[in-house]
């Protein structure tokens, strides 16, 4: 049988291709061939079959629905600003969900950013993104208000470790009493969760002490603090597993089964979760992982590190090609800019870059001392000369200029506290350097923050050879296309190996085409 197969192998591949179409393994008396003529079945011996099935298949129905999108695809967001206005709009006009990286971003940057997105897809579903910043919640406030000025009725919430008022006020304020007598989420949420006891909160409903405060400060009415214990905070919750930025490097086989898991228990509590669904993200990087996670039980796939050197993507052109030319194992961790105090981290690239090692230095001497006016002398000129390339009082006049325009209160908290003072002129390393590498700043190429997960290594194998090892190749909306029909394929090729049959590995795998 395999010899036989092998000399088809060719029809197995162009059938297999055909998603659109049905594919039979049949033998006869000429042999072992594959076939998705229904006339050639007749007389012959079908050794295995598998239906059609078309990338718009995948996943779960009711997210294509509920989101208005053609496929059970997303596209998270990178945070200031990589996830661009252009990466939303070219996903959304291909019928995929993208978020906007407003995460780090200045609010009134988010506002023109919204606005563009906006006036460019009119009706086109997307999404914006609302980071956890528990030391900075002026921030969530205002992406908030942004997303309720510009009617941007989806949310991906991410990093959230508890529930903010912020979030409540979205999520509730948004929900209205149907015809039909249903309680309706006219402010959907996407939570990217990587535990358990976090994925909980998103599928209870929204804290009944928040909805009350919000209800007294008239930001929701009574009727929709009632409505809101009848449903959860989130339409659906992400499985975030090994992946760039903000993670927990869970295994996605053990996380997404332990979420649908936690989701079926806690239905059986009450029925407000039975129809939250949970997608998979963190490792989305061939068609051979989107296939996984679907057959996992994936309601939709999630994708972040790899868009992140698309040419939609706002990252500069140097970054890209450290990206596209890195490996699996080419990722760290290291302490993060939005939750430096809490000693949170972030997975990043590293190579080509110093940034990890350097930002472990800062956080290092953040722990051992007191105060700016603390460290030793020797060590703060080796921190100005080394990491700053200034000193560190005018990292704080530059600091001062920033929180001024950005979340005045950070200054107030900095003059009464000496440590927190501190934590803001290390956090300008930590967040600036995100910045270098988006600006393709030449003299701080050693100091790139660059998130990145595996995935972004296991795609660039993937794509060696093809049209897509080039970057400026690289379109969001045409990665996502290959990722979804590979994942198709895969699912198929994987329904005739159930059935014992043994393909050649050019026939197993799905190769990037350019289309037309």
């Amino acid at each position: 049988m395999t010899r036989a197969l092998a000399r088809a192998v060719s029809d197995v591949r162009s059938i297999l291709l055909d998603l659109d179409s049905p594919c039979w393994i049949v033998a006869d008396a000429d042999g072992i061939g594959a076939t998705s003529d229904p006339a050639a079945v007749v007389g012959a011996r079908v050794l295995s079959a598998v239906a059609p099935l078309p990338p718009t298949q995948l996943g779960d129905s009711l997210f294509r629905k509920f989101h208005g999108v053609r496929y059970c695809y997303a596209a998270g967001a990178m945070a200031n600003g990589i996830a661009s206005p252009d990466m939303v709009i070219a996903l959304a006009r291909a019928g995929y969900l993208a978020s906007y990286g407003a995460a780090g971003v200045v609010p009134t940057r988010i506002d023109a950013a919204l606005t563009t997105i906006r006036q460019a897809l009119g009706d086109i579903p997307f999404a914006c993104n609302l980071i956890h910043s528990p030391t900075e919640p002026a921030l969530e406030k205002a992406i908030v208000d942004a997303c309720l000025r510009h009617g941007v009725t989806c949310i991906e919430a991410s990093a959230f470790m508890n529930l903010s008022p912020e979030l409540v006020r979205y999520r509730v304020g948004g929900l209205t009493l149907g015809s039909d007598g249903r309680v309706h989420p006219r402010h959907r949420v996407i939570a990217k969760v990587s535990r358990a006891e976090v994925a909980e909160l998103f599928l209870r409903p929204a804290p009944a002490a928040m909805v009350r405060a919000l209800v007294e400060t008239g930001e929701i009415t009574a009727d929709q603090a009632r409505w809101a214990e009848s449903i959860p905070m989130a339409d659906d919750i992400t499985a975030e597993a090994d992946s760039g930025g903000h993670t927990d490097r869970r295994p996605l086989t053990v996380l997404l089964p332990d979420l649908i898991a936690q989701r079926d228990r806690m239905a059986r509590e009450w029925q407000g979760p039975t129809e939250v669904r949970i997608g998979a993200a963190g490792g989305i990087g061939t068609p051979q992982a989107v296939a996984a996670a679907f057959a996992m039980g994936a309601a939709y796939v999630v994708t972040g590190s790899i868009n992140q050197s698309s040419v939609e993507a706002d990252q500069s052109e140097t970054t890209k090609a450290l990206l596209a030319s890195s490996g699996v194992a080419d990722c760290t961790m290291a302490p993060s800019s939005d939750m430096f105090e809490l000693g949170v981290q972030v997975q990043v690239l590293r190579r080509g870059t110093m940034f990890a090692a350097r930002a472990h230095r800062l956080y290092e001497a953040y722990r051992e001392y007191d105060g700016i006016e603390s460290i030793p002398p020797e060590r703060r000129s080796d921190l100005e000369r080394s990491i700053f390339g200034r000193s560190l009082d005018e990292v704080w006049t530059g600091c001062v200029d920033y929180f001024t325009e950005r979340d005045p209160g950070q200054l107030a908290g900095a003059e009464r506290d000496p440590k927190r003072k501190m934590a803001l002129i290390f956090r300008w390393y930590l967040g600036l350097s995100s910045g270098w590498s988006i600006r393709g700043e030449s003299d701080r190429t050693a100091d790139y923050q660059i998130w990145c997960g595996p995935a972004m290594g296991a795609f660039n194998s993937w794509v060696a050879g093809t049209y897509l090892a080039a970057p400026t190749n690289r379109h969001v909306a045409d990665i996502a296309h290959n990722l979804m029909f590979g994942g198709a394929y895969a699912t198929r090729v994987a329904a005739l190996r159930s059935s014992g049959l043994r393909l050649p590995a050019h026939a197993s795998h799905y190769i990037p085409e350019l289309r037309q």
